[in-house]
């Protein structure tokens, strides 16, 4: 093996017990440049059921977020405050999924997982600035929420049209320096032993576990941004919800009260399912993560839940769903 190309290429997922526990041996006076991405390796015969069921979810994801985005464009009563950050949050996760779907099916359909660095560099950092965007526009409809809820007579007047933009172009660019640097930061490592990364995407844990020498310095940055755009946002999630729920739970009348709380239990779903897995992955020292353990969870915040929410938005809320009902009417007498 005297070129670096031909110790990293894997033209085949076919790769033995003995070169999964040794991986690619790469000299210390060799340059990685390239990654290989098992994916689903370890599951052979469901390479095809897995290609067709991560398909028909990331177009469930591409439509339904596209239908929202466009339905709350047209109709002039979801022109709300509530309604731009939902259109915002369907973007951002339109985004995020394809930073990671594509790349995932094109290796199931080729059986091939070969990333170059800059390949994996470029799409672990889309991933967490997308990531980090989506968590601040959940908690900005959190407050959103809160301030409809327990401050009515003021909504209009807080939540302003120059206002909402303000929150949403700080939830956007906000993220994009410290997800570059914190990139930049572990990429700066050396990857001296193998090159095998077990997951279906360049994310933190499975890279961090191929750098050799110490990486202390690289898994106390990445709980401190995890810290900052994962714990603290959703620490202002809670205290907004129990601030909502005291205020629910002053109203006189029960059937209000469950009106109000169900436009507040859609988001809050979401909330639940995005945060509870993101956090366990990211805030879980490296040692204690299993690679079968991250790659599910990965799953669940990258594919499952982007799924779950369009579908839980739309079902859970009238307005949405009777905003649909008149698009396709509308659409329907076009063409008669």
């Amino acid at each position: 093996m005297n070129e670096v190309g031909s110790v990293i290429d894997k033209p085949e997922y076919t790769i033995s017990t003995e070169d999964m526990q040794m991986g690619t041996e790469i000299s210390n006076t060799t340059t990685l440049v390239e990654f290989v991405l098992l994916g689903f390796s370890d599951i052979p015969n469901l390479q095809s059921i897995l290609f067709g069921t991560f398909l028909l979810m990331y177009l469930t994801i591409l439509i339904c977020n596209s239908l929202i985005i466009l339905i709350a464009k047209v109709d002039p009563a979801l022109q709300t405050p509530m309604y731009f950050f939902l259109s915002n949050f369907s973007l951002v996760e339109i985004c995020y999924v394809t930073a990671t779907i594509p790349r995932m099916l094109m290796d199931l359909c080729t059986q091939k997982g070969n990333i170059s660095v800059v390949a994996c560099a470029t799409q672990m950092c889309f991933v967490l600035i997308l990531g980090g965007t989506e968590c601040l526009l959940l908690t900005a409809m959190a407050y959103d929420r809160y301030v409809a809820i327990c401050h009515p007579l003021h909504y209009g007047l807080i939540m302003n049209p120059k206002f909402c933009v303000q929150i949403v172009a700080v939830c956007w660019i906000s993220t994009v320096p410290v997800m570059i640097g914190q990139t930049c930061q572990i990429f700066a490592l050396s990857f001296c032993g193998s090159n095998i990364i077990d997951h279906f995407f360049c994310d933190i844990p499975p890279v961090l576990k191929l750098a050799c020498g110490d990486t202390f310095a690289n898994e106390i940055a990445v709980y401190v941004v995890a810290v900052v755009f994962v714990t603290f946002p959703f620490l202002l999630i809670i205290i907004s919800y129990g601030k909502i729920v005291c205020s629910i739970l002053r109203m006189p009348l029960v059937g209000g009260r469950t009106k109000v709380f169900s436009t507040c239990s859609s988001h809050l779903t979401v909330v639940v399912l995005f945060y509870g897995t993101s956090s366990i992955t990211y805030l879980q020292p490296k040692p204690r993560q299993a690679e079968d353990t991250g790659k599910l969870l990965s799953l669940f915040y990258t594919v499952l839940t982007p799924t779950l929410n369009p579908i839980i938005y739309s079902l859970r809320n009238k307005d949405i769903m009777l905003a649909l009902r008149k698009l396709l009417s509308y659409q329907h007498g076009v063409k008669t």
